[in-house]
């Protein structure tokens, strides 16, 4: 059994994958924004689930809820779930976000970030981005930027299993209706990632797509890149990864 953070929880595919990982016997918490969305959750913490309450678009409710789950029992993987596909909360809930929680968490030994394959779109450019979202960000650039986070994870933390994942344009209130790909595989490979001991699912810096490994877009594994964005992030919140 692993105790498994997954944020982004009260819709979608991280609460599918929420309820999985519980079905299967894990130690899940959940992740709502706010206490409206959290009341939504009701039946997971019902289940066992734990729960913590903080909008992601504010760093210090992101810096409150990872102080929260240190004070808790340690966490043995994190599925980085939470999104926003536009307007202003695009950089701090995808890229921001994440980057904080895996900078400040202690004891994950397994990270799953979700990417999208809207980041092949993304540009490599640090330019100009609006990490605070005083405007609205690019989703594709976002995808890039926390795919090449992933990445740059598993070269500076040889002991940690991090992993991207395209969970493909499935039919969740983000996707809408009529995406066509399949909400049940949609978050399979996230689940596979924080929890099996599938040869597979042990190894690091992938690009995942239903359960496959894919070449991403060229500046996920350009380490020069990498190392900007890392810099870029530490600046801009006062915190480094270690």
């Amino acid at each position: 059994m692993s105790r498994i953070l997954v944020t982004g929880s009260a819709d979608g595919l991280g609460r599918a994958a929420a309820d999985a990982l519980l079905s299967a016997g894990h130690d899940v918490v959940v992740h709502a924004r706010n206490e409206e969305r959290a009341a939504g959750l009701a039946d997971l913490v019902d289940r066992g689930a734990g729960l913590v309450v903080g909008d992601f678009t504010e760093r210090d409710a992101v810096r409150r809820v990872a102080a929260e789950l240190n004070d808790a029992k340690p966490l043995d993987a994190v599925i980085h779930n939470a999104g926003v596909w536009s307007g202003r909360a695009v950089m701090p809930v995808n890229i921001i976000a994440p980057y904080l929680l895996t900078a400040l968490l202690r004891g994950p030994r397994r990270l799953v970030y979700l990417s999208s394959g809207s980041h092949f779109d993304g540009r490599a450019s640090l330019a100009g981005v609006d990490w605070r979202g005083a405007s609205a960000g690019s989703y594709s650039d976002s995808k890039l930027f926390v795919t090449t986070f992933a990445a740059a994870v598993a070269r500076l933390r040889p002991a940690v299993l991090s992993n991207a994942v395209d969970p493909g344009w499935v039919p969740t209130r983000m996707g809408g209706p009529s995406a066509p790909d399949d909400l049940e595989l949609g978050h399979r490979t996230q689940e596979w990632l924080a929890s099996s001991d599938d040869p597979r699912a042990l190894t690091t810096g992938g690009y995942w797509y239903h359960g496959e490994r894919l070449q991403p877009h060229r500046a996920v594994h350009d380490e020069a890149f990498q190392d900007r964005l890392l810099r870029a992030l530490a600046e801009e919140t006062g915190t480094a990864l270690d």
